[in-house]
């Protein structure tokens, strides 16, 4: 006998909406979902056990009155073209979830241990000029010349800048997809990074879906974030049209830490030959759009010139990742999946679980796997033993 549900229209379009998806996407997943919204059709208990699987909600939740407010447990600092973003995607929110989770063992580990607090949470304040924020952030982070000469070997700028952060006590988690999950990419359109502040176990997450160039300048800004104690979520956008006055600083703080001024004005002859952006852009190790606001806010460039080419830049932003090459591989597991979880959070859980002091199934959950063969091979990748 087939069983069948009913559940109210509104909560099924809150459901793909929250999925984030887009018409095909819904005609290839749930091709009854017209008929279930306009209430011609019931769905199966199995149609919508699928569905609910699909759309990553609680089967439960489908069954409520009226769609659940879920805001974001951190501020929501994400704007896109000057305005707020509404809606926080189930992928974005299981994402914090699952940071806040590491991070709340990581802060007990380091409590049962006696560690101190990470200095440089809290260590500056808004009232701080930005440019002399910058240049302390500069030194802290050692992100001169001899970064920079890297140019387009963002992979390694990242890198490096990783290492250092872990080396001050920052877990940094650079993933472009919920967990492991492949099938859940994470949109940079969305969320480009967030921060978790903590004087004791700070964390930053950096979306690695993104671009590379624009990677650098996320976790710049994040560590901005921290040096003000402050968590927040943020997103592709034009930096000066921020309604935040807190992430207009930490925008400035990153991108003056990443382009100084001087520098900026010796290396920039304009923009009327093709390619003279992207020059830039490699020079710097950042994004176009980053550069372009720098070149607004020392008015090497006009506000009229400055809002053409930052609309054409951030158009072909979204067009790059709308039409992005989705089999795109994800590389080797035992490579990826600790710069997903951050090595210092992966090192330290391991060595806790073959200390005898985390559970391996607490220490499988934390770290993401499944099996106690992946938790050997991580440890030996890592060299946790």
């Amino acid at each position: 006998m087939t069983v069948h549900a009913t559940v109210r229209p509104s909560l099924l379009r809150w459901a793909v909406e929250r999925a984030g998806w887009d018409l095909h996407t819904l005609s290839a997943k749930a091709p009854h979902f017209e008929a279930w919204a306009a209430g011609t059709e019931t769905p199966t208990f199995h149609q919508l056990e699928k569905f609910a699987h699909d759309t990553h909600v609680p089967f439960g939740q489908l069954f409520l009155s009226e769609p659940p407010y879920e805001p974001l447990p951190i501020p929501d600092l994400r704007t896109l073209d000057g305005r707020p973003i509404a809606r926080p995607s189930a992928d974005l929110l299981d994402t914090v979830f699952q940071c806040q989770i590491r991070q709340e063992w990581f802060r007990n580990h380091l409590i049962e241990t006696g560690a101190p607090s990470v200095a440089l949470v809290g260590s500056e304040d808004l009232d701080q000029p930005p440019r002399e924020v910058a240049e302390r952030l500069r030194a802290l982070l050692g992100f001169t010349a001899s970064l920079r000469e890297l140019g387009s070997d963002y992979a390694n700028v990242i890198k490096e800048l990783i290492k250092r952060l872990e080396s001050l006590g920052v877990l940094v988690m650079v993933n472009g997809v919920v967990g492991a999950n492949t099938h859940r990419v994470l949109d940079p359109l969305e969320f480009r990074g967030f921060a978790l502040a903590d004087p004791l176990a700070p964390l930053i997450f950096v979306n690695g879906a993104d671009s590379k160039p624009a990677k650098v300048f996320t976790l710049l800004h994040e560590v901005a974030h921290l040096l003000l104690g402050s968590s927040g979520v943020s997103a592709i956008g034009n930096a000066t049209e921020s309604t935040h006055g807190l992430e207009r600083w930490t925008n400035k703080v990153a991108a003056l830490c990443a382009v100084p001024a001087e520098q900026l004005r010796a290396d920039f002859s304009g923009l009327d030959h093709e390619g003279a952006l992207e020059e830039l852009a490699t020079r710097f190790n950042v994004s176009t759009l980053a550069i372009l606001n720098r070149l607004y806010e020392e008015k090497l460039i006009g506000r009229d010139e400055y809002f053409l080419v930052y609309g054409q830049e951030l158009e072909s932003a979204r067009e790059r990742w709308i039409h992005r090459d989705k089999s795109e591989s994800h590389g080797n597991f035992y490579n990826s999946h600790p710069r997903r979880i951050g090595r210092l959070f992966a090192r330290e859980v391991i060595a806790s679980a073959l200390q005898g002091n985390t559970t391996y199934r607490d220490a499988y959950r934390l770290l993401g796997i499944k099996s106690h063969t992946i938790f050997e091979q991580l440890a030996e990748k890592l060299g946790v033993r």
